[in-house]
């Protein structure tokens, strides 16, 4: 049954964003509002770090499509019956945010393998700031989408689909507010934190759904 192979990509996405945040964040990955110097050092300093974290990116990926796959093919029949399309929307948000999300890394690669004195760095990592708060509008996209499509079909929870729906809403006001979150410090930067760690525990549970979906009458063996 796709759907639980969605399930299971889910779970496998959301852990792998974690470890990959779990690997640079330590480090000492700089801030938004953090000077050059402090960008270039880090960078220069933990080349090794951030290689690990990158490589795990691209199977991020791919169980994020995944996972947006199962989750569409469980859904579609309540959307279509509906005259609906929110789970493609979800979808849509899940392949968007894999694209930026491709940049903010490749970013971070070009910052490991540039030289601190190449004049390149705050450029860099004005773009990488940028990118990876812009990315929330993506991410909202995702959990909008298939947080409507999934309460509608009765596959999650209220509780579920409100979970989504308020990380949706801290997500895209982050991005929304990206110059105030790029340019000051402060509470503001919170706002995508909480979202993002919302966001992961919705994948999870909707992964935890996924796989618990009785298969199909034909599809037991």
């Amino acid at each position: 049954m796709f759907a639980r192979l969605g399930g299971f990509a889910g779970l496998g996405f959301a852990a792998l964003i974690v470890l990959g945040n779990a690997v640079v964040v330590p480090a000492g990955l700089p801030r938004t509002d953090a000077d050059t110097a402090e960008v270039a050092a880090f960078f220069t300093e933990n080349e090794d770090a951030v290689g690990i974290a990158s490589s795990l990116g691209p199977i991020a990926w791919v169980l994020a499509a995944v996972f947006g796959a199962g989750a569409v093919s469980a859904l579609w029949p309540s959307d279509r019956g509906r005259g609906e399309a929110w789970s493609l929307v979800g979808l849509a948000g899940l392949i968007l945010q894999n694209g930026t999300f491709a940049g903010v890394i490749a970013i971070r690669l070009a910052l490991a393998s540039a030289t601190a004195d190449d004049g390149t760095t705050a450029g860099l990592w004005a773009l990488h700031d940028a990118l990876f708060t812009l990315n929330g509008t993506f991410l909202a996209l995702a959990l909008i989408g298939l947080s409507v499509a999934g309460l509608r079909a009765g596959l999650i929870r209220q509780w579920h689909g409100g979970l989504g729906l308020l990380a949706a809403a801290l997500l895209f006001g982050s991005a929304t507010l990206a110059p105030l979150v790029i340019d000051h410090t402060g509470p503001l930067g919170l706002l995508g934190l909480a979202g993002w760690l919302m966001w992961v525990a919705w994948i999870v549970g909707y992964g935890i759904t996924l796989i618990r979906l009785p298969a199909p009458a034909g599809d037991e063996h």
